[in-house]
């Protein structure tokens, strides 16, 4: 196994918002984050694409958005895929559909947009070059990604046709859980379960490839992006100095301490800070 091999199919490998201005979201994220950004847009590219970086390794994507789209700005999530155009006839005959058909970005791989069938869009990715994101779960990196839905069952269905993932109970919420996920990380990570466990972890939690939140307000379905931070409280007042917005204010749950916020073009997303003292409270503001 080499250090590329950071993801198998059906696991959340990439990250990246479409912006109106890309330059303010290099301002935003570069100041919250402490990223830096490249510029990777291949010649005549009809958009603009940068990589942010932490420490050197990448870890999101800005890119600007495609003149006369419809979709409204935020992160989107890239599912590691075996074959694009294999995984999109599985999206469509599970109900879903394929927003974009799959096409071929460069040398870096193949991706297509497509939408579970209450319409939360994501991606798929058939890596070549671009392996994915090489930092997880450190402080300004991605920490998960979350599905937000009101149909569980029916996501249960769809999902598990399309990438295998089997509804994980929690106890108080969900996940999503991918067979033999767990394997590959203790291959990766010898010492992962045993650490689990040490923590007081829940059960198969090893094999989580991504959460679950049940909705039953106007929330649009939608995928959603968590990052790991050090400070909920002061990422949050960050990002207000940075001209983002807090939606809600940073509260304490299970794991964690969280704050849901929105940079300044309406992309929002989630900060998060481990909190293992939490682990068997109630979420409170």
């Amino acid at each position: 196994m080499s250090e590329q091999d950071r993801y198998i199919p059906g696991v959340p490998c990439w990250i990246d918002t479409n912006q109106p201005d890309p330059e303010t979201a290099v301002a935003f994220y570069g100041g919250l984050f402490g990223w830096e950004f490249e510029d990777v847009t291949p010649p005549g590219a009809p958009v603009t694409y940068l990589l942010a970086l932490l420490r050197g390794g990448p870890v999101a994507g800005v890119a600007s958005q495609p003149e006369g789209t419809e979709r409204g700005v935020a992160w989107d999530t890239y599912v590691w895929v075996a074959d694009a155009d294999e995984s999109a006839d599985k999206v469509r005959a599970a109900g879903g559909s394929v927003l974009s058909e799959p096409v071929d970005v460069g040398d870096s791989g193949r991706t297509a947009l497509c939408a579970d069938p209450e319409g939360a869009a994501f991606c798929l990715w058939q890596a070549k070059e671009h392996r994915g994101a090489a930092i997880v779960n450190e402080p300004g990196s991605l920490n998960f990604n979350a599905l937000n839905t009101r149909d569980v069952d029916g996501a249960r269905a769809f999902y598990g046709a399309v990438f295998g993932w089997e509804l994980l109970d929690l106890g108080g919420g969900y996940a999503w859980a991918l067979p033999g996920y767990g394997d590959f990380l203790e291959q990766r990570n010898p010492g992962m379960r045993a650490g689990m466990a040490e923590m007081g972890a829940p059960e198969r939690f090893e094999d989580v490839a991504a959460s679950v939140v049940q909705t039953s307000d106007d929330t649009p379905p939608h995928w959603g992006v968590i990052f790991a931070v050090d400070d909920a409280d002061a990422i949050a007042a960050r990002a207000t100095e940075l001209g983002g917005r807090v939606i809600t204010a940073p509260f304490d749950a299970p794991w964690v301490r969280m704050s849901v916020l929105a940079d300044p073009q309406g992309a929002t997303f989630t900060a998060s800070k481990f909190v293992p003292e939490n682990k068997g409270g109630a979420a409170t503001q």
